[in-house]
């Protein structure tokens, strides 16, 4: 199926995230991973790689492997890191091979060490120009593109920050799938402002469960998003892996259904390799059971 005819019928699409493995054993953990997450008959698997395009054989070899194990669609990450126009087309042949469905198209963060991105020589400078090389020469790819409701970091204002999605957007982007957050409204803001500048293909939540204060700190820091105060403070009762556990999946329940209720077309967990705070989601959350 097209990407753009999954959100079409107003079904609930439901959506996971992976990041590619650096050993074979880690493959089939990983992989073990997958097939309890595919329990829940999500709509499609995405897989990013390292930074700089690090681990990109790994990420073809993830998705590939889940599409052919389990015939579900798939999306691989790509950056315009270090990479020029020659060598992006030649990743996107490789996926095609490798019969990857849908590519997730983002400018990337600047290399280790630097503060700015900068294209190479040959290279894409913005995320909209690699959207439109996916579009005029490899149209069979369905495109998702990453939108910011508490804005990227390095945005000098929410609106040039908007503008740059519309660009996405104008230049074939099939669906918006946003950076994790911890507040709903932050969302529920961003989609009306979507909405405003005129954006009407879906704009689907991204949501990455708690799974630790420290690690949630970590993650946050380098994006931007924010905590709310009551649940930093729930998290810091305790300094118990399973407590925290506990209090991050409670909290991602109630983000849950608080999103169902509020109509969006899709839920895109960042699951982090892992199925155990989905399991526990998905009990939860009578909507989300496709059983």
């Amino acid at each position: 199926m097209q990407l753009n005819e999954l959100y079409t019928d107003g079904r609930l699409v439901l959506s996971f995230e992976l990041f590619p493995p650096k050993t074979d054993g880690g493959m089939e953990t990983l992989m073990r991973s997958v097939h309890r997450l595919n329990s829940h008959r999500p709509d499609f698997f995405t897989c990013t790689y390292g930074a700089g395009g690090s681990t990109r054989a790994r990420t073809l070899e993830v998705a590939s492997r889940i599409r052919r194990e389990l015939q579900i669609p798939v999306a691989s990450h790509l950056t315009c890191v270090g990479s020029t126009r020659d060598q992006l087309r030649d990743y996107l042949q490789a996926a095609r091979q490798a019969g990857i469905d849908y590519i997730v198209a983002l400018r990337g963060d600047p290399p280790q060490g630097q503060d700015r991105f900068t294209a190479i020589a040959g290279g894409l400078r913005y995320a909209n120009e690699l959207v439109e090389l996916i579009r005029a020469e490899f149209p069979e790819f369905g495109i998702l593109v990453a939108g910011y409701p508490e804005v990227h970091v390095e945005a000098p204002s929410p609106d040039v920050d908007l503008q740059n999605l519309v660009r996405k957007v104008h230049a074939g982007a099939d669906v918006v799938v946003t950076q994790l957050f911890y507040d709903n409204e932050d969302f529920l803001r961003f989609r009306d402002r979507c909405q405003a500048a005129g954006i009407r293909i879906p704009i689907v939540p991204g949501l990455l469960p708690v799974l630790s204060l420290k690690q949630v700190q970590r993650i946050t820091s380098l994006c931007g998003a924010k905590l709310p105060p009551r649940l930093v403070e729930l998290l810091s009762e305790r300094d118990d892996p399973d407590w925290q556990f506990n209090v991050g999946v409670e909290h991602a329940i109630a983000q849950t259904e608080g999103l169902i209720e509020a109509g969006v077309p899709g839920l895109h967990y960042y699951v982090l390799n892992r199925s155990d705070a989905f399991d526990r989601i998905v009990q939860a959350v009578p909507h989300l059971s496709r059983s």
